[in-house]
């Protein structure tokens, strides 16, 4: 009997243990939840807070926020400019969910003095607006496909800014035309947590690349944030499958800002195409998945 006991001791510890372990690992509710914005500039209101009430008569949980261009000089690094995106942002109970800095497709980061100030600056944006993430986009003038003494450059420049963006505890995040070894070694190279990709998974699809290996090959450690996109078509009406979008993501723990970019078919209305891509997204990435 008492041989019996201990056994059975045994195994209700074990079993309470595990049951401890389980509850300490599980992700929280908010951490749990996929939140779905989208692009200011896809929703036609680039640069101003107007942005947030439409993300709300849409339905959004975020917008992404432009820092800037090079007309208005990068606006949102003034003061009293986020303070009327944090007085949009209550009003709504929209969120800023992540920032952008678009216009490096024009004015390169590899080969232009100016972006290295607007990356060092939109750290400190991030800070004061509460956001971990920034887009730097690299298509355009930026790409760096072929182009080797451009990503050197680079390299070298987010080495300089990455320290600055760790002590902050934000990420910089690569979108570009590169795979996601082209990325990751670049990531290795910068040797920085701060350095993640941003992956768009239509720009990944139409380069061929199979994108629902690259996102379980990059991993969470390494994706900060999604893109979700279709030129000229409506989400779920295109090129990328979202349920295996979903699986690749389950499969890595990622649940965060999924941002919609694009996807208004040629002469639709954007509110309504807007909408009719949140009602397909939250039936595959409902908030409390």
């Amino acid at each position: 009997m008492n041989l019996i006991t201990r056994r059975q001791m045994f195994a209700r510890s074990a079993a309470v243990g595990a049951g401890l372990l389980a509850a300490c690992c599980r992700p929280t509710p908010e951490k749990r939840q996929f939140k779905i914005g989208a692009c200011d500039w896809s929703i036609g209101k680039m640069g101003t807070p107007d942005a947030m009430a439409v993300a709300k008569e849409i339905g959004l949980d975020g917008v992404q926020v432009s820092l800037g261009n090079l007309a208005n000089n990068m606006h949102l690094r003034q003061a009293d400019v986020q303070q009327q995106y944090k007085d949009a942002a209550k009003a709504t109970g929209v969120a800023i969910s992540s920032l952008a800095i678009g216009e490096m497709n024009n004015i390169p980061y590899k080969s232009d003095p100016r972006p290295i100030e607007w990356v060092s600056d939109s750290v400190d944006v991030m800070k004061a607006l509460g956001v971990k993430v920034v887009l730097l986009a690299f298509f355009g003038k930026g790409d760096l496909r072929d182009d080797k003494p451009g990503t050197d450059e680079v390299v070298k420049r987010l080495k300089e800014v990455t320290p600055k963006a760790e002590k902050a505890g934000v990420i910089l995040g690569i979108e570009s035309w590169l795979s996601a070894e082209a990325h990751m070694d670049i990531i290795q190279r910068v040797g920085s947590r701060a350095v993640q990709v941003y992956y768009d998974v239509c720009n990944s699809n139409d380069r061929g690349y199979d994108i629902y290996k690259e996102i379980r090959w990059l991993g969470a450690k390494h994706i900060c944030e999604f893109h979700a996109k279709e030129n000229g078509a409506l989400l779920g009406q295109g090129k990328v499958d979202f349920q295996k979008v979903r699986g690749a993501m389950d499969d890595i723990g990622y649940r965060g800002w999924i941002q919609i970019e694009g996807a208004v078919p040629k002469g639709a209305k954007m509110l309504e195409s807007y909408q009719a891509n949140l009602k397909f997204l939250r039936g595959i990435f409902p908030k409390d998945a």
